[in-house]
């Protein structure tokens, strides 16, 4: 895959590369993390979970890593990950485009955020 080109993400992607954005993390700090930004609207299962960080490493977006998540007790099993460069790039854009989505519904009268002047 071209270093400056990442492909697009899923929203299950983008909410993991979200959870990844300040630092690496295990499985269950990922799912911990979708569930309370979204107060629950989102809940990745371990299956879509593992699924969707399989195909991010695939890709370059993800990698594993040795690092210890802080304040989690140490067990061999866990995996930690993070984004890699290209990682970053994919959920920048990602962000960018739903933040115009957002901005669209917003001038819609879809969404109420304050981010759009209304008529």
């Amino acid at each position: 895959m071209p270093d400056g080109n990442p492909p697009p993400l899923t929203p299950a992607g983008f909410q993991v590369a979200l959870a990844l954005a300040s630092g690496h993390a295990h499985g269950y700090g990922i799912m911990a993390f979708i569930a309370e930004v979204t107060d629950g609207a989102a809940q990745l299962g371990p299956g879509t979970l593992y699924r969707t960080l399989s195909r991010l490493a695939a890709d370059g977006l993800v990698e594993e890593t040795t690092d210890i998540t802080d304040g989690a007790p140490h067990d061999a099993r866990r995996r930690n990950y993070r984004l890699t460069g290209l990682g970053r790039r994919a959920a920048e854009r990602e962000a960018r485009q739903l933040s115009a989505l957002l901005d669209a519904a917003s001038a819609a009268g879809l969404a109420d955020t304050g981010r759009a002047e209304s008529a």
